[in-house]
């Protein structure tokens, strides 16, 4: 018999709907010492910064360490960077909200960019997260999901790995490429996606020394909400773009909400991430390029409705490099413990190429294990003919070079299971199921195709803001990690999961208590408090660890 949690803010939701969220969820902070929302006083970013547009003393060149707190409630009235040799701390609890384009021009929307060698600290935590939302956005629960692109985004760059080189650049950066989003400015260095700018202060990467290393800081139990700005045509800025960020940065429970681009994108780098939702996006859920090699674990996202998301494209977008070039390094991530839920869009768009839970572009690599996904138009699109430039496509590196690895993932509710084609623009190309692809999925790469899961419901209906039906995100009993090939995750990085999804039954999902996801689901059915805590058909010390971090939380 299953047994129903009751979340802290469930009583609030019982009258919120799928898209809103209420002034609970957005946490006072009062563990954290910080005051009332009300009654916090409002301070404009620009009077924090110098007369580069950095934070330091206005009026002066000198760039400063800067502590936000949560006293205050900032508006990012500019484009606002953390200077290259400094520090920006953000107290728990803390509330920024970005401001509407300045001048209507939207080259000018505001964001966040931390530079290469600054660190952000902003380091909130499951009763004080710290929260980036719309300026327009009255943090009483009625601001609807809808508000798209309402400010530019957060913006990290490293010093780490890519693959850009000298060929790459746009005209407008002194270089010959001239194909949109060309973004290379030289061997290991680029200009990030979003701006228009030729400013150094937007590039990433290291150079011909790369340091994967690097060290950008700290985000902790952080919300994104509404971003998303469009710069240009095929140029907007994601949730949070990472630009060759390095794995010495610590990036933990990260939330995009209803942004208007990708949630989170990375370009090359080696930065990892654990605990990310992506909510209502427009556009991707998580997408990578230029080289990026890092590792994703219990990585959650879902699509709003495809009448007011009608640009929604894939769960995973990947590329090696979008721009054909076959530079080394190809994109190699690893992701464990997925889950990604489509809206079932099936119409194409000028920038939906695919609809697929994953669709691997231009020669990326990479492995994705122990996943769930579910409800979109195709199950896995893989870019098969090279263009002009490129030697090595996705398709090769999964069927033949094994450099691309898709291995005991369960996938429902999608009537096709492989794309191969040129291209993938608009959908063209072949659509058809292969027999030695599926083969290869099914019998080799343990996968599962499957019309539902038990417990696991993708659908649900919205009427304006309010929710018809809700869906449960968490299969019940818990899919198991077994099949051909398939095993646990076990280095240092890596949790130990004995379950395919982002979300197990018989635990608190790590959105409890903070998340704006809380809103899709105000109760979560899953089992009790059982002694093999982490599904792994025994107990032993590994339950106890897991209990003792849960010490003093309710379970029943």
């Amino acid at each position: 018999m299953k047994k129903t949690i009751k979340f802290l803010a469930a009583a609030a939701m019982a009258v919120v709907s799928i898209g809103q969220v209420s002034a609970q969820s957005y946490s006072s902070g009062a563990d954290c010492g910080c005051p009332p929302i009300a009654s916090r006083t409002p301070v404009l970013i620009s009077t924090l910064l110098n007369n580069n547009s950095e934070f330091g003393t206005p009026g002066t060149t000198t760039a400063l360490d800067v502590l936000l707190t949560c006293n205050n409630i900032y508006t990012l009235d500019i484009k606002a960077y953390v200077d290259s040799t400094k520090t920006l701390t953000i107290q728990p609890g803390t509330i920024i909200k970005g401001g509407p384009t300045p001048g209507g021009v939207q080259a000018n929307a505001t964001a966040l960019v931390v530079e290469r060698g600054a660190k952000i600290f902003a380091q909130g935590t499951a009763s004080c997260p710290i929260v980036f939302t719309a300026a327009a956005d009255p943090l009483d629960g009625s601001y609807a999901y809808t508000n798209r692109g309402q400010w530019g985004g957060v913006v990290i760059l490293g010093n780490a790995t890519n693959n850009h080189n000298a060929a790459t650049s746009t005209s407008a950066f002194g270089g010959t490429c001239t194909g949109s989003g060309c973004n290379g400015t030289g061997v290991g260095k680029g200009y990030i996606e979003g701006f228009l700018a030729a400013d150094s202060r937007n590039q990433y990467g290291g150079g011909t020394s790369p340091n994967d290393d690097d060290n950008s800081g700290i985000m902790t139990y952080v919300s994104i909400r509404h971003a998303g700005a469009l710069l240009s045509a095929g140029n907007e800025l994601n949730g949070l773009s990472l630009g060759s960020v390095g794995r010495g940065t610590k990036l933990e429970n990260i939330e995009i909400v209803s942004n208007d681009d990708d949630g989170i994108e990375f370009f090359g780098g080696t930065v990892n991430i654990k605990y990310a939702s992506v909510l209502y996006c427009n556009d991707d859920a998580f997408d990578w390029d230029n080289g990026y090699k890092g590792k994703l674990q219990f990585v959650f996202a879902v699509y709003g409705d495809s009448t007011n998301f009608p640009a929604t494209d894939n769960g995973f977008e990947m590329d090696g490099d979008d721009k054909n070039s076959n530079n080394a390094p190809f994109s190699s991530p690893i992701v464990y413990n997925a889950t990604v839920i489509g809206n079932g869009e099936v119409l194409l768009g000028s920038d939906n190429s695919a609809h697929a839970a994953l669709n691997f572009k231009d020669g990326t690599g990479g492995e994705i294990y122990n996943s769930v996904f579910s409800n979109f138009r195709n199950a896995i699109n893989f870019k098969s003919l090279p263009e002009s430039g490129s030697t090595v496509e996705s398709y090769e590196r999964w069927f033949t070079d094994n450099t691309l690895k898709v291995r005991c993932n369960v996938f429902s509710e999608m009537d096709v299971i492989v794309v191969k084609n040129a291209s993938l623009a608009n959908g063209s190309g072949n659509s058809a199921t292969f027999a030695a692809d599926t083969a290869k999925l099914i019998t080799t790469d343990g996968n599962q195709f499957v019309s539902s899961i038990p417990g696991f419901d993708p659908f649900f209906t919205l009427s304006g803001n309010s929710v018809v039906n809700r869906y449960d995100a968490i299969p019940t009993p818990n899919l198991p990690v077994s099949g051909t090939g398939c095993a646990v995750a076990t280095d240092s990085f890596f949790t130990p999961a004995y379950y395919k999804g982002a979300f197990s039954n018989n635990e608190r999902t790590w959105l409890t208590d903070w998340a704006y996801g809380l809103a899709i689901a105000s109760e979560q059915s899953f089992g009790g408090c059982p002694t093999d805590i982490d599904g792994s058909g025994v107990t032993n010390n590994s339950d106890f660890l897991i209990l003792l971090g849960k010490f003093n939380q309710s379970c029943n």
